[in-house]
């Protein structure tokens, strides 16, 4: 499975990459994420970060790919599947651009796909709106 969703940000990039990466917080600007709690400190790569989402088992997310001001990857694995998130904030014509990426491999990701895809679909939506108001509203 693979989704992505592109939103328009009328707020600087440096605002939407602060507020995106104060992983801690996301909580708080969507419903797509009961708690996240940094394991190794601030985020960077190879820090750790445990996810708590509704209706789905906690995950460990491990920062693969780091840019600063730019992008981030991180990845969760379970037995068949690995989950990689991309987070990725440009410049744009007032303001920037945020793209996030959901993409699942393994022997069990089909299955899953069809179990939680939707739902898979809908927090990542719910995360790219609730950025985009922070950040515009701040």
């Amino acid at each position: 499975m693979r989704f992505e969703i592109t939103v328009d940000v009328a707020a600087p990039p440096e605002r939407v990459w602060s507020i995106l990466t104060d992983v801690e917080r996301l909580p708080d600007l969507t419903p797509s994420m009961e708690h996240v709690e940094l394991l190794d400190g601030p985020l960077r790569r190879s820090a750790r970060a445990r996810v708590r989402q509704p209706r789905l088992a906690p995950a460990v997310w491990t920062v693969t790919e780091f840019t600063e001001h730019e992008s981030f990857t991180w990845e969760s694995r379970t037995a068949g599947v690995t989950t990689t998130g991309g987070h990725l904030v440009r410049p744009a014509p007032g303001g920037a651009t945020l793209r996030l990426t959901l993409v699942q491999v393994g022997p069990l990701a089909p299955l899953l796909g069809l179990l939680l895809g939707r739902r898979a679909r809908a927090y990542v939506t719910m995360e790219a709106n609730g950025v985009k108001k922070a950040a515009e509203s701040a």
